[in-house]
């Protein structure tokens, strides 16, 4: 028995190391990748595409849907209700980091990605960064990527120009962007609008950390 017992917590060791290696890989390449992602962040910003673009109201009420402390945290957040287990910067992360991100064991390289953007650059070039790479759904002309180039293709104007209804079309396709339709009738987004709409006035909050499909807003 004490055999099998040091055996597991040998086995327990070299988990938590490897896990620490690959995940001061992602760190490490973060900081690599700083510069160039800096500068692509400003160039975002400096047309028009950052989270401040949106409209303070509209960033406010985007964070509460998607990363409640994005502000507060240094990449990770285990305890904000509704955020679950990907904040803003490890979604970032998922896209700039990875050709094809797989769960499980990426999740620790993805991780230490964001702690290394976190380190390296500021939130608003996170934000602007994040804003360009999201993940849209099917547009008229194909698959959209991007927050800003979603607000254009469907509806004509920029985020900040749409009315707030669209807005939060665009924020609610966004947990899903493969099982939503922003092109037309989708009763299912509509749903899921409404408990965002009551998230954002106040009216509900979610259950836990992890209730980023706000049953809470029911």
């Amino acid at each position: 028995m004490k055999r099998f017992l040091k055996a597991v917590a040998f086995a327990v060791v070299l988990v938590i190391a490897a896990a620490l290696v690959y995940g001061g890989k992602g760190y490490f390449d973060a900081v690599g990748d700083a510069d160039a992602l800096r500068q692509r962040a400003d160039r975002l910003i400096a047309a028009g595409h950052g989270g401040h673009d949106l409209g303070q109201d509209r960033l406010a009420d985007l964070l509460k849907v998607q990363d409640p402390a994005f502000f507060d945290h240094r990449g990770v957040d285990f305890r904000s209700p509704g955020a679950g287990l990907t904040t803003i910067s490890q979604s970032a992360s998922k896209r700039l980091a990875f050709e094809n991100f797989r769960p499980g064991v990426g999740k620790i390289r993805q991780t230490g990605y964001a702690l290394g953007l976190e380190a390296r650059l500021e939130k608003s070039q996170i934000l602007a960064l994040w804003l360009d790479t999201l993940e849209m759904g099917r547009g008229p002309d194909g698959w959209m990527t991007g927050f800003f180039e979603a607000s254009e293709t469907i509806f004509g104007q920029s985020p900040a120009n749409i009315d707030h209804e669209q807005f939060l079309e665009l924020v609610a396709v966004m947990i899903a962007p493969g099982k939503y339709d922003l092109r037309g009738e989708d009763p299912a987004l509509r749903e899921r609008v409404s408990r965002i709409a009551r998230l954002v006035e106040g009216q509900c909050a979610p259950l836990d950390h992890g209730d980023v499909w706000l049953e809470g807003c029911r």
